[in-house]
């Protein structure tokens, strides 16, 4: 049989539902109360009566995972970038106190690989799995002529919830408060056009910064730590005020250390950073040197291990480590608040004993 005049132009409509009957799967293991199934196909429901909340304020986000894309086109390993994509979606819901409550993607490609685009989807589907949070809807777009053979892109959204006396603000830090740190799975979803560089794709090498036998290229998708089930379980603590443990929280991106702690704190203050108090991890020593990057290109373009801060009370900080370590999380006590009368809320970085000074 002759091909559609709009398969001829490069759109093909069958590869398209082969890539909806695939992913059927991976989207249903993913739903939550709240999800309304079979009440259109043009939109997905949600309804907030199905969940705990009783006075709801909420939330929304959205992202995308950069050029790291890059290294799982030139590598052909698509099944972990669809766990980036939600990470860097619900971790900016988390530190606003939310809880993810839903998420749709936009998948966007020169021409669809069926196989390609259901290991995308369904590493978004073990995502949303991992932040409690359920894949309603998406979109998938072929649009030759766009991009090149192979390249595709990702854009993440997603909604979440929190009470509306339980909204994270960070009005209430103050000096004398403590900055904890919870530890990345490596530079997480930034910093990949740098990374790109030093690596100069070649990807298949194994990697210098490790012992085992990962490729460069299977080390640097590791995908982007979910914080949301530990931050969750640590929202639900209060001191003994009443209030909650957690003053503020900064998911750590673009812009490193530097640009995002100050995000969550209020004018007159500064975080106080000593980097000598947690280890720069392997991966992030290797760019250092090949890169040659100073302290300050590290903490405003990289992670440097720490992919999310938090802040408390002095004397609030070891039950909350307690209850994040009970969770998984390796926890860092890497600074303070102090007072910075009459200045906008900014970071001082003491790194001159760290290893990357």
């Amino acid at each position: 049989m002759k091909d559609s005049a709009y398969k001829q132009s490069g759109v093909d409509i069958d590869a398209g539902a082969e890539v909806v009957d695939r992913i059927k799967p991976h989207v249903q293991s993913t739903f939550r109360s709240g999800v309304m199934q079979g009440l259109g196909g043009f939109g997905a429901f949600f309804d907030l009566k199905q969940t705990k909340y009783t006075d709801p304020v909420l939330v929304s986000s959205n992202d995308g995972v950069g050029t790291k894309l890059k290294i799982a086109i030139d590598t052909g390993v698509h099944n972990s970038v669809g766990i980036d994509l939600v990470a860097m979606c619900v971790n900016d819901l988390i530190v606003q106190g939310a809880e993810p409550l839903f998420f749709l993607d936009y998948f966007a490609t020169g021409k669809l690989d069926p196989a390609a685009a259901e290991d995308v989807i369904a590493g978004i589907a073990a995502g949303c799995k991992e932040a409690g949070c359920a894949l309603i809807g998406g979109e998938t777009a072929e649009m030759p002529g766009m991009y090149g053979a192979g390249d595709y892109d990702l854009a993440g959204f997603t909604v979440g919830a929190v009470e509306r006396d339980r909204i994270v603000t960070g009005e209430r830090v103050q000096a004398g408060d403590v900055i904890l740190a919870l530890a990345s799975s490596g530079p997480h979803s930034n910093g990949y056009s740098l990374i790109r560089r030093l690596a100069e794709s070649n990807y298949d090498r194994p990697a210098p910064f490790q012992t085992d036998a990962a490729t460069l290229g299977a080390a640097l998708l590791t995908p982007t730590r979910i914080y949301v089930k530990s931050l969750l379980a640590a929202l639900e603590e209060n001191d003994a005020d009443g209030q909650p443990l957690i003053k503020a929280m900064a998911n750590i991106t673009g812009g490193g250390l530097i640009e995002n702690i100050p995000r969550t704190m209020p004018e007159g203050t500064q975080a106080v950073i000593d980097a000598a108090s947690w280890e720069l991890p392997p991966v992030f020593r290797w760019l250092k040197e090949a890169g040659n990057l100073s302290a300050d290109d590290m903490a405003r373009t990289l992670n440097c291990g720490i992919g999310m801060t938090v802040i408390c009370a002095a004397e609030a900080a070891a039950k909350l480590t307690a209850v994040l370590e009970s969770h998984g999380e390796t926890v860092y006590r890497i600074g303070h608040i102090a007072a910075a009368p009459g200045e906008e809320a900014h970071v001082t970085l003491k790194h001159q004993d760290a290893e990357w000074a």
